[in-house]
């Protein structure tokens, strides 16, 4: 498990009985894959070393760390922004944001990449009436200038 002064606070969440707790991140640099320095043909993203050989599946001293299962977030916590402590669902129309309804005090809404302009001044309006938060609200809102 990593040192406590690798770990950082980046805000709080509010779980189902009122209570708050802080969200902790752990690790903060990122777990590069074996030999992707070395060759450009090898990407970064982490994948388990399996060679009969390899120095650092066999974790020797001064080869690169393997992740382990310390470095999870609290089970609580995962997977919830940092911004408001809430967990993020994507939407594309009115049908999924009233979905939201119930659990807006657990879910925030974030309208989806392939929605466009209009229906997004749409949803909105209509999270603004049922009092669900959007995380990208501003997102695509050109003003349209009097011609």
């Amino acid at each position: 498990m990593p040192d406590k002064s690798r770990q950082r606070k980046v805000g709080t969440a509010t779980l189902r009985d009122g209570s708050r707790i802080p969200i902790i991140r752990k690790k903060i640099t990122h777990v590069k894959r074996h030999h992707s320095e070395r060759f450009k043909r090898v990407k970064e993203a982490w994948r388990k070393p399996r060679g009969i050989d390899n120095r650092t599946r066999r974790r020797f001293k001064g080869t690169r760390a393997m992740p382990k299962i310390g470095f999870g977030t609290d089970r609580r916590t995962r997977n919830r922004l940092q911004t408001n402590g809430l967990y993020k669902f994507t939407i594309k129309n009115e049908k999924e944001l009233e979905a939201l309804l119930m659990h807006n005090d657990q879910y925030c809404a974030e309208i989806a990449a392939c929605v466009g302009q209009k229906m997004r001044i749409v949803l909105i309006e209509r999270a603004r009436q049922l009092g669900v938060r959007v995380v990208n609200a501003k997102g695509r809102l050109r003003s349209v200038e009097a011609e």
